[in-house]
């Protein structure tokens, strides 16, 4: 869980601390359509995994963010 909350508190520019599963381009103002293709390009280097089109659609949170990770089979905890 740190690897991924530092990814994002990095691309985002954010406090990790402040990070939860509904954190989202909703109420993340640095979270805009470029840092969020930041992100996807950060998290399959740093987790070393290949998202497809529909889980990069279907991301909406970090709670998504996870789901995805773990379907890819990253462990999390």
């Amino acid at each position: 869980m740190e690897k991924l909350n530092q990814i994002l508190a990095k691309v985002l520019e954010i406090d990790p601390n402040s990070i939860t599963d509904l954190t989202s381009p909703e109420n993340t103002p640095s979270w805009d359509s470029f840092n969020g293709l930041l992100l996807i390009t950060e998290l399959e280097k740093g987790f070393e995994v290949k998202f497809t089109i529909d889980e990069v659609v279907a991301v909406k949170n970090v709670g998504d963010i996870k789901k995805a990770l773990k379907r890819q089979g990253v462990k999390l905890d």
